[in-house]
């Protein structure tokens, strides 16, 4: 098998098991099924990827923008960095809805799992809340507790409005990602209670 075949079977092997774990989570979903979905042998899971968990470490190595994260500026003011990673985030959500949906599941079982989702999301998260701080503590932004601010945005980042559970109490549809991003921008600001310069 050429490098080219080998990279294409285990491409399709990963982005089979992004569906199927969305659709099915992890422990509904068989390496079986995965290899069915990705038109693969099913040794071909062991031989590349060592196994099911495995292939959920090497989902989250090739489809999280790692590199994004990577190269962002610790330093840079707080409400920069708090207006990068609301872009960021919504743009991720909205890019991969898949990958979202599985790293929700894995929180709200609280799998083994979680670990891994951790190593990849943390360090963003990470940033989010020094600059929410350092916000604080510069006088850009006005609250109590930093933590309950912290868990309040992040879950207003990953609230999941195109769920199918709400879509009864939604009227207007799906905005476009520049729309979504200003209305979530201005509405954690205003929760900051942001104190222009």
């Amino acid at each position: 098998m050429s490098t080219i075949d080998e990279m294409d079977v285990k491409r399709r092997i990963v982005t089979a098991a992004k569906r199927l774990f969305a659709k099915h989570g992890f422990e509904g979903t068989s390496i079986r099924q995965i290899c069915e979905e990705a038109g693969a042998n099913v040794a071909l899971v062991s031989y590349h990827f060592g196994g099911k968990e495995s292939l959920f470490g090497a989902l989250f190595e090739t489809e999280f923008p790692n590199n994004r994260v990577a190269s962002v500026n610790p330093d840079m003011d707080p409400v920069a960095g708090v207006k990068l990673v609301i872009r960021e985030v919504t743009a991720f959500r909205q890019s991969d809805p898949l990958l979202i949906t599985i790293i929700q599941q894995e929180i709200i079982m609280n799998t083994p799992r979680i670990q891994k989702i951790r190593e990849h999301v943390m360090p963003m998260w990470g940033l989010l809340r020094k600059w929410i701080k350092e916000g604080r503590e510069r006088g850009l932004f006005e609250f109590h507790s930093v933590d309950t601010v912290f868990m309040s945005v992040v879950g207003t980042l990953l609230f999941h409005r195109n769920q199918e559970y709400w879509s009864v109490m939604l009227e207007e549809g799906q905005p476009d990602l520049e729309t979504m991003t200003q209305e979530l921008t201005e509405f954690i600001l205003r929760g900051l209670h942001y104190k222009a310069e």
